[in-house]
């Protein structure tokens, strides 16, 4: 960790310049040449990334940050103030520490956090980082946290993992054992260290291909950030031979929407309706759920279809996603589209549908954008149908 870069002038140098162009950048001559011009780069780069995704640590003075892609790997703090808050208790070890932007909010909430991290380097910076941020309660550990736990006779509350896929393991189907450490292969191991893990892994996961390497899942979260899915969470009790929940949760700036089921459950089965007076679409932490049929029982609304995954109410519902009004239903045929939409202005969405988007707007010639908002799908009867609604929420 190279301290020179927290000398006053250098801070002042690197905060003047966030969101400058850093091809730009590089091309002027390095006004401080005791220190090396990459590094600084480096600094005006990764605290650019982290203006939106780390304001903490942006407004926070002699933060020092390391490559843009630890910065880009890590949690965002929304997602990992929500993750902190779905778990407790007095001592907690992250095996995969990283830039320990979850270990901040961990400390808020155990006693004791222990930070493990191999890259030496990595490890003096998050210590340095989470000391300026008033952290007293974490221990970090520069070493192969396979190796600090055999080392150690302690057993924790929680253990906490966000494995990393392999180099070599990139074109194949995403899977745990493809990841360091290889989860499925150490739980044994894991679980005389504590009876309590969670793991973090990448949205791409497919939930039944983590199930099937895992055992004694309790509850599965699956976390969304403004409707993009972020993190999949599997949390595992030793020895737990009880229900597996699914728990969505869709973090937006006014709220956070949340939506849970038993998975395999027996649940009423769904109803199938022509369109009526509002049609709505799930967000994307349920659409990565697969709980389709689940939302219809739960909020007493009806499907459009089996695989179109909108639903449709008479009366207007608070629901988890967005809601429009429909204005108009028409069949999709020639005559129909070229009244109603040829040449218009509409944002465009398909759902169970023959077609593509961009196939759509070029066959005719609807632009981006405006306050239509088009569902192009297939209804109950098994027509092509083209939703023309307005946005509500």
């Amino acid at each position: 960790m190279n301290t020179i870069i927290l000398h006053q002038n250098i801070q002042d140098f690197i905060s003047k310049n966030v969101g400058a162009p850093i091809s730009k950048l590089a091309l002027q001559k390095n006004p401080f040449p005791e220190v090396d011009w990459i590094l600084i780069l480096n600094q005006i780069e990764a605290k650019t990334k982290a203006k939106d995704k780390l304001p903490t640590w942006f407004k926070t003075e002699n933060i020092i940050y390391p490559s843009k892609v630890s910065v880009e790997q890590t949690s965002s703090e929304k997602t990992a103030a929500y993750k902190a808050s779905l778990i407790s208790g007095k001592t907690l070890i992250d095996l995969t520490g990283g830039f320990g932007v979850d270990d901040y909010y961990f400390s808020q909430k155990f006693e004791s956090v222990t930070h493990c991290e191999i890259n030496a380097d990595l490890s003096e910076i998050v210590k340095h980082n989470l000391q300026q941020l008033g952290v007293k309660n974490c221990f970090y550990y520069a070493d192969d946290s396979a190796n600090i736990l055999k080392e150690s006779d302690q057993k924790w509350d929680w253990i906490y993992i966000d494995p990393s896929r392999r180099n070599d393991a990139k074109g194949k189907v995403f899977m745990l054992k493809d990841c360091l450490p290889n989860v499925p292969d150490s739980l044994d191991f894991y679980f005389e260290k504590s009876d309590s893990i969670l793991i973090k892994t990448a949205p791409l996961l497919d939930i039944s291909a983590g199930l099937s390497e895992l055992k004694f899942v309790k509850n599965i979260h699956i976390i969304a950030l403004e409707n993009e899915v972020k993190e999949l969470l599997f949390e595992i009790h030793n020895n737990y031979a009880g229900a597996i929940t699914i728990k969505t949760a869709n973090i937006l700036k006014e709220k956070t929407e949340i939506f849970e089921f038993v998975l395999g459950d027996e649940t009423e089965f769904p109803s199938y309706e022509l369109p009526q007076k509002y049609v709505y679409e799930p967000n994307s932490a349920i659409m990565k759920s697969g709980g389709f049929d689940e939302v219809s029982s739960f909020f007493k609304i009806d499907k459009l279809h089996k695989h179109s995954h909108l639903y449709t109410s008479e009366d207007l519902i608070d629901f988890p996603g967005r809601t429009f009004k429909i204005e108009k239903v028409i069949p999709y045929s020639k005559n129909e589209m070229k009244t109603e939409l040829s040449n218009q202005q509409a944002n465009i969405t398909t759902r169970n549908f023959p077609d593509t988007v961009e196939n759509i707007r070029k066959k005719w010639k609807i632009k981006n954008g405006g306050n239509l908002y088009c569902f192009f799908t297939t209804d109950v009867k098994d027509n092509k149908i083209v939703l023309i609604c307005t946005k509500i929420i």
